[in-house]
């Protein structure tokens, strides 16, 4: 596994004292290293790295996809993926396009060349907010299953068609559309990986492919997961669309199916996290612990971060009652910024002067579209909460 911390003044070379932190290091010695020994691995495989990418991206945000289709109706909606595939895209290709230019080898890297320090304590802060080929077909496993059941009940005549487009009955209602940003956005989350994936690659060259063919098959499971999923449940699709499959499917074995998309989906998540986990920690000992030895050398500072983070996620795991209320918040402030608005402003910064002109429109045009979508999505949510508020028969 490789290590995606921030390593201070990493463009210019120098340490001056600091900690030395290699982003291309296992986080654990092997035992080749440990022995002496020649190491045969030399770089992962294209499909190797396409699934690797493709499990950061994957996550627990899958759930709540079939819910934005309540929201937008299924041609709108699944527009909207592709679209945000699109420029998730773009977004990584400027962060790879401006590390190589400086030379450096991780999203800290970059941040810290073309902000300095403060740009790389802006992308730690964030990455705490923001909380294998196995994983992802566990999540293929969810999705066929899913599909299998919406069609033969389609076939039985027992679910209808769900609508192509939104409502709109009012105003209050096209706020609402721009509910569903964050969580698209949250979706699609893989930038921190990227530097590190590419470290690994035997031909780094191939990044690029790998996260054009990562977010096409991603795209392929968010698309199949919110059409089946809205088709199977309907205007009942709630939230988290897990919690859809805890009641009676009307079909023979359904608690078996119930009980295997559930598992399933678990397993995946287990897998997952790891990953996610290792970027949150190597995060927070730089912020905390920026002159330190090597995490991987101190297994006392290695375990107090691992019990503090692991009590802190379980806690708010427990107590957080939706996770679209834990996606419209990381979507619409963490997310937004790993995901766009950081790549587009060193883009437009463009301190090695790479930029095109293409580049920097498309730059700013990623800016104003994610902090006014945000914005109204904000807007949004706060003004259901207070008419949610002002209804209750206790207020």
């Amino acid at each position: 596994m490789t290590i995606v911390s921030i390593s201070p003044d990493e463009s210019k070379g120098q340490r001056r004292g600091k900690r030395i932190v290699d982003e291309k290091v296992p986080l654990l010695p092997s035992k080749q290293e440990v022995t002496g020994e020649f190491d045969e691995f030399n770089g992962a495989s294209f499909a190797g790295a396409v699934f690797n990418l493709s499990t950061t991206i994957v996550g627990a945000g899958i759930m709540s996809l079939p819910a934005t289709m309540k929201v937008l109706g299924l041609v709108p909606g699944i527009l909207l993926i592709v679209f945000f595939a699109f420029f998730t895209e773009q977004s990584i290709d400027m962060l790879i396009r401006s590390s190589r230019a400086g030379k450096t080898v991780s999203y800290g890297g970059v941040m810290g060349d073309t902000f300095g320090k403060t740009g790389k304590v802006l992308i730690q802060l964030y990455s705490l907010r923001y909380t294998s080929a196995l994983s992802v077909a566990l999540a293929v496993v969810f999705v066929v299953i899913t599909a299998g059941i919406a069609v033969v009940k389609l076939l039985a005549g027992s679910i209808a068609m769900p609508k192509l487009f939104p409502d709109v009955p009012d105003l209050a209602s096209v706020w609402n559309f721009f509910t569903v940003v964050p969580i698209l956005v949250t979706a699609y989350i893989c930038h921190y990986n990227v530097h590190p994936i590419e470290n690994e690659l035997e031909d780094p060259s191939q990044i690029k492919p790998v996260v054009r063919a990562s977010l096409a098959l991603c795209s392929t499971v968010y698309i199949t997961t919110s059409f089946f999923g809205f088709l199977l449940f309907g205007e009942s699709t709630l939230d988290d669309v897990l919690a859809n499959f805890s009641s009676n499917l009307g079909i023979p074995y359904s608690s078996v199916l119930n009980d295997a998309v559930r598992v399933s989906y678990a397993v995946h998540l287990m897998l997952v996290f790891p990953m996610i986990f290792h970027a949150l920690r190597l995060n927070v000992d730089g912020l905390l612990f920026p002159s330190a030895s090597p995490l991987a050398s101190d297994n006392r500072r290695f375990a107090i971060i691992t019990v503090v983070l692991l009590s802190i996620i379980f806690l708010a795991a427990n107590f957080i009652p939706s996770i679209w209320d834990a996606f419209q918040f990381t979507g619409a402030t963490a997310a937004v910024c790993i995901g766009f608005i950081f790549p587009a402003a060193i883009t437009l910064r463009d301190p090695h002067g790479i930029a095109t002109k293409w580049g920097k429109i498309l730059a700013v045009f990623m800016i104003v579209l994610a902090v006014l979508s945000n914005a109204i999505a904000i807007y949004s949510d706060a003004y259901a909460l207070f008419n949610k508020t002002d209804a209750s028969p206790d207020s």
